[in-house]
């Protein structure tokens, strides 16, 4: 099983190219990073974890953390957990992924969810109703975007007529598609649209088996899970090793640089025990 890092990289923690050098020199195999383009003042969205955290409020765009990242790296994949696709302009972050992944040499895993804070998604004039069908047209237009020179896409919600997009992706046919989404709808797009699902660590060991076994029985042997955010609790761990977990991100919180990098030691330490 791969061990990576998820957590929020701000304007008060330890910058993103620092983190990441440490983070491959340590032996980590991947970064995740999430994104909110902002946090509505007024909201009666709740916070799925209780608290809404402080890294939620100031972290950094994504894909501008995890350029820097890349220039400092050679092997660390580059993962988003998760970018809120139906908040953007699929064309522009067609781009912009394709150009992280060619600046990365490959490196890039685009996670994906449906989002949570229905403040935030309004504010981009998405109708909260209809964003998995939206994200579900995303993906699409995205892998065609991606991997044809002249792409089109007519839907219910992503409509255009023949393009030119450049840069392709590196990795071929694209960068690997994760999704987030435990509900029906969730695991439908997951099992026809994406290459990866990331489950969040307060998903049972069980439940991890069972959609294994499902995604079988929907010919998807091949997807990977990637469970998202788990604290360093070595039994958790070895559970969800046991459960056919391909991979396990570890919470990191956002911290200064010295604390940061003593935390990693620790982290490392753990891993190390368990590989």
């Amino acid at each position: 099983m791969d061990f990576g890092i998820a957590t929020s990289v701000t304007d008060e923690g330890i910058r993103p190219h620092v983190l990441a050098a440490a983070l491959e020199e340590k032996g980590f195999d991947s970064l995740y990073l999430p994104e909110h383009s902002h946090i509505p003042v007024s909201r009666e969205s709740p916070y799925p974890g209780g608290e809404l955290p402080r890294g939620a409020l100031r972290n950094l765009d994504p894909f501008v953390a995890l350029a820097a990242a890349a220039t400092v790296t050679s092997t660390l994949r580059l993962g988003t957990a998760v970018a809120l696709m139906i908040q953007r302009d699929v064309l522009y972050t067609a781009k912009e992924i394709a150009s992280l992944d060619l600046l990365s040499n490959g490196r890039v895993i685009f996670g994906v969810g449906a989002g949570w804070n229905i403040e935030e998604m309004r504010n981009h004039g998405v109708e909260p109703r209809t964003r998995g069908a939206l994200l579900t047209e995303q993906l699409q237009a995205l892998k065609e975007i991606w991997t044809k020179d002249e792409a089109e896409f007519h839907g219910k919600h992503i409509d255009f007529d023949p393009v030119y997009s450049w840069p392709k992706p590196v990795r071929k046919p694209h960068p690997p598609i994760y999704v987030a989404g435990q509900g029906p709808a969730g695991l439908k797009r997951l099992a026809e649209h994406a290459d990866g699902w990331l489950p969040h660590s307060v998903t049972p060991p069980e439940e991890l088996r069972r959609v294994r076994s499902w995604l079988a029985d929907q010919g998807r042997e091949d997807v990977r899970i990637s469970v998202f955010g788990a604290p360093a609790d070595p039994g958790l761990l070895r559970r969800l090793a046991d459960a056919g977990a391909d991979e396990v991100s570890l919470i990191l919180p956002t911290l200064p640089e010295a604390e940061t990098l003593e935390r990693l030691d620790e982290l490392a330490k753990i891993v190390e025990q368990l590989r």
